[in-house]
């Protein structure tokens, strides 16, 4: 068995693009993903996607209810997703969160049984006064119970080098990104590290940031791993997205 990759869009966000890219005009449609990782070893979820909650009530995200406009419908959350691809929610074995904010762990609870990894620096960063008030994390959306594996740095998931969590810190204080290697090539889920291809051809950065310089230099390794052959799967870019929420990369 090869390792596989199935992308899963988890809802949509409509936002002011300054919101996003500094000054950018108008308003960006954004895609959330979520992927399942199937390895001999194992079944792994990169990213989890909205909460469930927000298919009815967008209050769950409080000050940013007023930034984001929802766009999530019954079918679309994770454990829908994942039971589509005939995979039992209850048996994945890792969940794995590119970061804690809301849009990348509201599907953590659809996974009870998996095991957390995320960047020691980034569960650190949400359990610091200061830096919650910034980044809006919520705790309820991952501080669940999970059995919890604190990683530092880059981090072999299955011992083989196939499923790699890369650091990419700079969005945020822990942020890290995906590496997939399989028989089909290199994937690089970059998740918020590097929104969309834009950011990576024109360094146009997000109005936010917990380190630009941190950032700037996780992009210029995204334009060296991409000359390398690299395929990267960019964390909001709409272009990589079809109009049915099916990925238009070839991935595995």
């Amino acid at each position: 068995m090869s390792v596989t990759i199935q992308p899963m869009l988890c809802g949509w966000l409509e936002v002011a693009a300054a919101g996003i890219l500094k000054d950018e005009p108008g308003r960006f449609k954004l895609p959330i993903p979520s992927y399942l990782i199937e390895h001999p070893k194992g079944r792994a979820v990169f990213d989890t996607g909205l909460h469930r909650e927000l298919q009815t009530d967008s209050s769950r995200l409080g000050k940013l209810a007023r930034m984001f406009t929802v766009i999530f419908q019954p079918g679309e959350d994770l454990s829908a997703r994942l039971m589509a691809l005939n995979v039992d929610p209850t048996k994945v074995d890792y969940v794995i969160n590119s970061h804690l904010h809301f849009d990348h762990v509201g599907g953590n609870a659809d996974l009870p049984n998996a095991k957390l990894i995320v960047q020691r620096r980034e569960w650190e960063a949400a359990a610091n006064p200061e830096l919650i008030k910034l980044n809006g994390y919520n705790r309820a959306d991952f501080d669940l119970g999970h059995k919890l594996q604190l990683i530092d740095g880059e981090h072999d998931v299955f011992g083989d080098g196939s499923v790699t969590l890369l650091p990419t810190y700079g969005h945020t204080a822990g942020h890290q990104a995906l590496r997939v290697r399989n028989d089909t090539g290199e994937f690089v889920m970059t998740a918020d590290s590097c929104y969309m291809r834009k950011v990576l051809e024109q360094m146009v950065l997000p109005p936010f940031a917990f380190s630009y310089d941190a950032m700037r230099e996780v992009i210029e390794r995204y334009r060296a791993m991409e000359r390398a052959g690299a395929k990267l799967i960019f964390g909001h870019d709409a272009a990589q997205w079809t109009a049915d929420g099916k990925l238009n990369v070839p991935i595995s």
